[in-house]
């Protein structure tokens, strides 16, 4: 009898529940219209989503609406993330939140052949949710808990960061209603996220109030993807943009599988005119001060020069971002200004279509400390608190032209165009390179007029052109023609991969750096570099600002060769070389000449020495301990001397950088190999043969010149070292580098240690040999972080 009356009453439980409709549970809440409708149950501090459409594709966002703050993190404010498109699936009393897989495709008219593809690769179903009520086709869902979840991977950028073991922390997270809004082509959720964790690593100690406890805003969008009629662009290897890289499996069997786009906006002439149906029109965050704010909006405005280039007539505006409107609202492209704790890289970042490239929103995020670097540069080198008082103007000019350089350059990638690192030895071509500040002396006087170049680049336009230009007739051939015209001006195109590592092989492409002839301007900045260096007093500071902070103000003049030294270690073992089809001629690539090769490891040879490295007595006089209230940082010189400066491990860094581009393992692997094919010019074992003579030349050097030249030789054992003991060297260099050890320790061997030696040498020589037996032996084990580094360069 129990039993029945068990059954019967979870019947007509089943049958209650079952008869809920929407009108009757979100009765008194309040309901927001839009692409989805939703409700906000204020009691219980709930987003009920009701949905009437299924299996309908749509864009889910994620953002970040307040950052963290560090830009090693790099949890930034206004930050986007990736564009994945989802569909909403009802299953019973479920509906999947279900990603598609656009990596894998099948572009047929034949449905089994769509099918095919569909159903041989994975996809991810991101969320479940429980039907709680229904009416008519429509049912409604409690969106909460996914508004709060780490959809951004927030944890996992802590632990991927090494700033501990974080979780989302229910308890302490709310949905952030203010921002939570619906409009008809996209829906808005925004939720205030806490994750807790012990043991917080440093950068967190250094911007959260209670380190085990990060509070964040995410954001999340659903975006109705665009309308057809958009017209995907092929992509070409030069012709400056990114590419989309999907696999379409309905290819033709002689034709590749592998299809690829360009990323860019949509931009359309309207009939018979140059005006287009709708430009690009750009923001710029409110919260940007002026003069930078006017400088953001001039260097993103220069665009406009290369679409009316390509043909369109006001096509690219640049605003500010209306009173009310949401950064992160994909309607609108934006220039965000985000703050961190220290400076940091900037970022330009699309949401685009993932089906087709088409780029639906652009979004810029630029630290502020930017600016601000600059001028310590320009600080250092024109030294303007003199006793008349202080003329910044051109400082403030410097760091502004790299303002308006800077703007343009991220407001390119977000408007599909990649870095283009050979530019700079194409008398400026392109803001898509890194540009170093180009100061000239002219006798004792620096001149800063030209730092930054003004404008947009000849490469610039030709690549709006084929992005955006518009074909009257077949568009192959116009694309065609466009790169025709590169070629004959003789720009070319050269990227990340081949240029941003001090190892890469490219000998003519490189960040940070100036001229066509990198041994040319090498030797002009070191001259600059003296010329600083001799010169540096108290005046490259304010008056008001505390003497020991002179240190960071020299960290940029001293360490001013470094970017020109590694563009010249390029030509070490380099090769010249484009981007080519196989329609190119037979030679696709020329080992750069070997006496040019022997001139760059000459000029980087020169670095080591101590006359380079020492600092004038006269400065050194000038670097007290910090004052009180004031502590080293990241961007303060290396020392071993606890609050003293030192004058050597500032040595030791600089060292230890050019080692590192000259005994790089692949660069060693190449110069091998080319000494192999050439049967001439400099190898691997001559470039040793020259380094340990220099280390074991002692006789001209005294006093702190001693001290360093010994401090250079232990880097240098230490990266001779660190080369035999590279398991992904090959086993040529790494026995090369090992003999060269021995060579070394027998040359010790023949010295007269224990005899009359001035500057400490015996003792150096007699400690560098026991280390390399010790090494020999295995018994010591050696690591990069044994020396001491220069403070962070990048971004200049």
């Amino acid at each position: 009898m129990l039993h029945r009356l068990l059954i019967v009453f979870l019947f007509l439980f089943n049958t209650l529940a079952q008869a809920e409709t929407i009108s009757a549970v979100t009765t008194g809440m309040e309901k927001q219209q839009g692409l989805l409708d939703y409700y906000w149950d204020e009691q219980n501090g709930r987003l009920l989503l009701e949905l009437d459409t299924f299996d309908r594709d749509l864009l889910l966002l994620t953002g970040l609406a307040q950052g963290l703050g560090s830009n090693p993190v790099g949890l930034d404010r206004n930050q986007v993330g990736d564009s994945r498109v989802v569909r909403f699936e009802r299953v019973g009393n479920k509906v999947l939140l279900h990603q598609v897989n656009l990596k894998f495709r099948a572009q047929s008219e034949n449905p089994d052949e769509r099918r095919a593809v569909t159903e041989a690769f994975a996809t991810s179903v991101i969320w479940g949710f429980e039907v709680i009520a229904e009416e008519g086709e429509s049912v409604l869902l409690d969106f909460t808990p996914f508004i709060l979840s780490d959809q951004h991977g927030i944890a996992a950028r802590l632990k991927q960061t090494g700033q501990g073991n974080y979780s989302l922390d229910q308890s302490r997270s709310a949905i952030y209603l203010a921002r939570t809004k619906s409009f008809p082509k996209n829906s808005e959720f925004e939720a205030q996220l806490t994750f807790k964790g012990s043991d917080p690593g440093k950068y967190l100690q250094e911007v959260v109030p209670t380190p085990e406890l990060v509070t964040l805003r995410q954001h999340l969008s659903l975006v109705a993807l665009p309308e057809e009629g958009y017209k995907p662009r092929r992509f070409h290897a030069n012709s400056g943009y990114f590419p989309l890289i999907y696999r379409d499996y309905a290819t033709a069997i002689d034709q590749p599988m592998d299809q690829r786009l360009i990323f860019r906006h949509r931009l359309e002439k309207r009939p018979g005119s140059d005006t287009p149906v709708q430009p690009i029109v750009y923001y710029i965050d409110p919260g940007v001060p002026e003069p930078i704010r006017g400088a953001l909006m001039e260097g993103a405005s220069w665009w406009n020069e290369a679409f009316e280039a390509a043909g369109f007539e006001n096509a690219f505006q640049v605003k500010l971002l209306p009173e009310g409107a949401d950064p992160l609202d994909v309607r609108y492209n934006v220039i965000n200004w985000v703050h961190r704790s220290t400076r940091g890289w900037s970022y330009g970042y699309s949401i685009y279509d993932p089906r087709t490239g088409e780029i639906l929103k652009g979004n810029v995020t630029l630290g502020s400390l930017r600016v601000r670097q600059d001028f310590l540069i320009a600080q250092g080198l024109l030294q303007p608190y003199g006793a008349d008082g202080a003329d910044t103007a051109k400082l403030k000019e410097m760091a502004l032209a790299r303002i308006r350089q800077l703007s343009a350059h991220e407001v390119g990638h977000t408007i599909g165009l990649a870095h283009n690192f050979i530019a700079s030895a194409q008398d400026r071509a392109s803001v898509m390179d890194y540009p170093a500040p180009l100061v000239t002396l002219n006798g004792k006087h620096l001149n800063m007029a030209q730092a930054y170049d003004r404008g947009i680049g000849a490469w610039d336009k030709l690549a709006i052109r084929y992005g955006y230009g518009i074909a009257e007739g077949d568009e192959s051939e116009y694309l065609e023609s466009v790169l025709g015209e590169a070629k004959k001006q003789k720009l070319r195109f050269i990227t990340d991969r081949d240029s941003r590592s001090i190892n890469d092989a490219h000998g003519g492409s490189h960040l940070w750096d100036n001229g066509e002839e990198p041994l040319k301007e090498f030797a002009r900045m070191t001259r600059l570099r003296q010329h600083a260096l001799e010169n540096f007093g108290p005046a490259a500071n304010a008056p008001s600002a505390a003497r020991s902070s002179l240190d960071e103000t020299l960290v940029p003049v001293y360490y001013g060769h470094r970017y020109q030294a590694e563009a010249v270690g390029k030509l070490i073992g380099g090769l010249d070389y484009d981007y080519l089809y196989n329609d190119a001629g037979a030679e696709s690539y020329r080992m750069v000449d070997a006496d040019r090769q022997q001139q760059a490891i000459d000029a980087l040879v020169e670095t080591l020495q101590p006359e380079f490295l020492t600092l004038p007595e006269k400065v050194l006089k000038l670097l007290p301990p910090k004052a009180f209230g004031y502590s080293r940082s990241n961007e303060s010189f290396p020392a071993y001397t606890g609050i003293a400066f030192d004058a050597i491990a500032m040595a030791e860094a600089a060292a230890g950088h050019t080692y590192a581009i000259l005994l790089h393992p692949e660069r060693a692997a190449r110069l091998q190999q080319q000494r192999a094919r050439r049967g001439a010019g400099p190898g691997l074992d001559s470039l040793l043969a020259q380094l340990t003579e220099q280390s074991l030349a002692n006789e001209r050097f005294e006093g702190l010149q001693a001290a360093i030249h010994q401090r250079v030789n232990h880097v240098y054992i230490q990266h001779l070292m660190l080369l035999a003991g590279d398991t992904s060297a090959p086993e040529s260099a790494r026995a090369r580098a090992s003999f060269e050890l021995a060579k070394f320790q027998h040359a010790i061997g023949e010295m007269k240690l224990f005899g009359d030696a001035p500057h400490g040498y015996n003792a150096h020589y007699f400690y560098e040999a026991n280390r390399i037996d010790a090494f020999m032996r295995g018994d010591l084990k050696v690591d990069k972080g044994d020396l001491k580094p220069m403070p962070p360069g990048s971004p200049i």
